[in-house]
């Protein structure tokens, strides 16, 4: 049975080496045949992690993504290169590719986990928790796909603050499908799913009436996130000259764990 005959099992589905086949449950806002960029961005973070893993690099501290073309509802590869490796940290980058035109371009830095002793007391400290709890924020499901199966299938959100597409709002996303077919998703995958939609949910301006696509990702991670939810606090910012910021604060249950920015392309609908 095909996929389409099918509800689709995971995001991706490997073909043999870092080729993958997107399904369905990758379906973005902006058109019917192209993914959501936070899935395609996870499944890079997926490379980069192999690729740092292999030094003992364990933390993603960061990860920036550039956004070159729309990515197809289909077949993907990724390409990983190395770019240095020192005794407590690494660079890497990656691209991710569809019949040879590349699509995303990443850069990662990765750190040696180790334990530190931080003193009490410090200003900001204990980090903050996220406005609400999982189970104190009621389900709110994305409202946008097309009617067909797409990343409202992939994630469940649940509100913690606000209202989704009306300004400054606080939710929280959880892998509801694999990313990999067959595998678990790592803390920063479900980060990447998750980090992209700051602009979404934050959204000032009418979906229907402009688009505000963001052309880049960056998420900057303190620690390791724990656990399946991942909330993003996210408010968006407009300017007169067509551009635009959209940034998240980022918390697993325990706390904050980091941030993301987007910067995005503003144009009104013809």
């Amino acid at each position: 049975m095909t996929e389409t005959s099918t509800a689709p099992r995971a995001a991706f589905t490997p073909l043999g080496g870092q080729v993958f086949r997107a399904s369905q449950l990758t379906r973005g806002p902006w058109h019917p045949q192209q993914q959501h960029a936070g899935p395609p961005i996870a499944l890079v973070s997926h490379a980069l992690e192999a690729a740092a893993a292999a030094h003992g690099l364990s933390h993603q501290a960061r990860l920036t993504a550039n956004l070159l073309r729309p990515v197809p509802i289909g077949e993907m590869e990724v390409r990983v290169q190395e770019d240095y490796v020192g005794r407590n940290a690494g660079h890497f980058s990656a691209v991710a590719l569809a019949d040879g035109k590349e699509l995303i371009r990443a850069t990662a830095l990765f750190q040696r986990a180790g334990e530190v002793d931080i003193p009490h007391g410090l200003p900001g400290h204990p980090l903050p928790l996220a406005p609400k709890t999982p189970a104190d924020s009621p389900v709110q499901r994305f409202p946008f796909a097309h009617g067909e199966i797409g990343y409202p299938d992939l994630v469940e959100t649940r509100m913690a603050e606000g209202t989704m597409f009306r300004g400054p709002s606080a939710v929280w996303f959880r892998l509801q499908h694999p990313l990999v077919l067959g595998e678990a998703p790592s803390p920063y995958q479900r980060v990447a799913v998750a980090a992209d939609s700051g602009n979404g949910i934050s959204a000032i301006l009418d979906l229907s009436t402009h688009v505000f696509v963001n052309s880049d990702l960056t998420i900057n991670l303190l620690r390791r996130p724990v656990g399946e939810w991942i909330c993003l606090n996210a408010r968006t910012h407009l300017s007169s000259h067509g551009g635009g910021l959209a940034e998240s604060a980022l918390y697993d249950e325990a706390g904050l764990i980091g941030r993301a920015t987007q910067s995005l392309f503003v144009r009104k609908r013809e």
